[in-house]
């Protein structure tokens, strides 16, 4: 399989468990919301997502830091 392939073929299915996370969230009973998740993580908005929180807890302990010395 190519890279290119190998690429459009993990965004597809990227986007479509976002779709279906997304439908699973709205409608009732239905224990699939967190395929939404995994999707955003097939389309690589995970690292920005941790980048973010690593950032915030960053600036918690730096804070944290300067109030106990």
């Amino acid at each position: 399989m190519t890279p290119i392939l190998k690429q459009v073929l993990k965004k597809t299915v990227g986007v479509i468990l976002v779709i279906i996370g997304l439908v699973a969230l709205v409608t009732p009973l239905t224990p699939g919301s967190w395929l939404a998740l995994i999707g955003l993580e097939m389309l690589g908005f995970g690292f920005l997502l941790d980048n973010k929180i690593g950032r915030a807890i960053k600036k918690k302990f730096e804070r944290f830091k300067k109030k106990s010395t």
